[in-house]
């Protein structure tokens, strides 16, 4: 089922090519809501997103306001397999399905880009049944990161 909305656009590009209000507009969603909104103070800034086969993936709206975004990691950054990360949606654009628009995009992406390669994520317990939806199962006990409680799921190469 595809669930991404007809009226936006994709901007997907390396850290090395992103301008600079590209960055502090993508960093800044991020803060905004993994540190201040959720009140978890951490380092958000992992060394992660320079890495040279880190896709940053923005979901942006027909006027090119930023919508969704997340990042997209090549194997054996985080996990033997893919992982993403950082799924996050701004808040005037919530509740209308977008953040399954973008996961939907990450699998999508992470097929073309590694083929073959399962992906892993550490998504927030409360978000289990969401990524569920999209084919990932549970494969780790809850732990805490950063104070929130995270499960590490998987989605097996071949899923269709």
């Amino acid at each position: 089922m595809k669930l991404i909305p007809a009226d936006i656009k994709w901007d997907i590009k390396k850290f090395n090519q992103l301008t600079a209000a590209e960055l502090y507009e993508l960093l800044r969603l991020r803060v905004d809501v993994f540190v201040v909104e959720q009140t978890c103070p951490y380092g958000e800034l992992d060394g992660k997103d320079t890495h040279a086969q880190t896709l940053h993936v923005a979901m942006r709206l027909a006027d090119d306001r930023l919508a969704a975004y997340l990042r997209i990691l090549a194997p054996g950054i985080s996990y033997p397999g893919v992982s993403f990360g950082r799924v996050v949606t701004a808040r005037p654009f919530r509740g209308r399905g977008l953040g399954h628009g973008i996961v939907e995009k990450a699998i999508e992406l992470a097929r073309v880009n590694w083929p073959g390669c399962s992906i892993q994520i550490g998504a927030q317990e409360y978000l289990s049944a969401f990524y569920q939806f999209h084919g990932f199962e549970p494969i780790s006990p809850t732990y805490l990161e950063d104070n929130i409680p995270h499960i590490d799921m998987v989605r097996k190469q071949g899923y269709p």
